[in-house]
């Protein structure tokens, strides 16, 4: 459904040192990174698409959309648990801590953090928890 999702970003390199942690620690892979051009990606698996691809706006200007957000998958409900921490500990802000969403759905664990631009992430597992 998706080719890419654009993350804006005022500070490239700022943005980069907490994206390129947390999206390691989600086992996402960086295809490109260009700080000259002020713009990295990455890839699902198997990939190549879609890419996550953080910059700066084309328009050079940048304002977090209101309402909008980019949820990221989590394999299981600890590594939501330490992405959160992680989000935070690289100047990110909570916008929501760990734990059960029953009303989106029965198995939903997530998190909400804001990045350093104000942009929200979700950090979403979908899964029962392990026994």
């Amino acid at each position: 459904m998706f080719s890419h999702i654009y993350i804006g970003t005022r500070d490239f390199e700022r943005a980069l040192a907490f994206y390129r942690p947390l999206l390691a620690l989600l086992g996402v892979t960086e295809r490109f990174c260009d700080p000259a051009q002020g713009w990295a990606g990455w890839e699902s698996t198997p990939g190549p698409r879609p890419l996550l691809v953080l910059g700066r706006p084309f328009e050079g200007e940048h304002a977090p959309g209101n309402g909008q957000m980019v949820a990221l998958l989590a394999s299981h409900r600890a590594l939501v648990d330490q992405a959160h921490a992680l989000a935070l500990s690289l100047g990110g802000r909570c916008d929501g801590p760990p734990g059960p969403r029953p009303h989106y759905h029965a198995h939903y664990y997530g998190a909400y953090v804001r990045d350093p631009d104000g942009n929200k992430l979700g950090l979403a597992c979908h899964t029962a928890p392990a026994d």
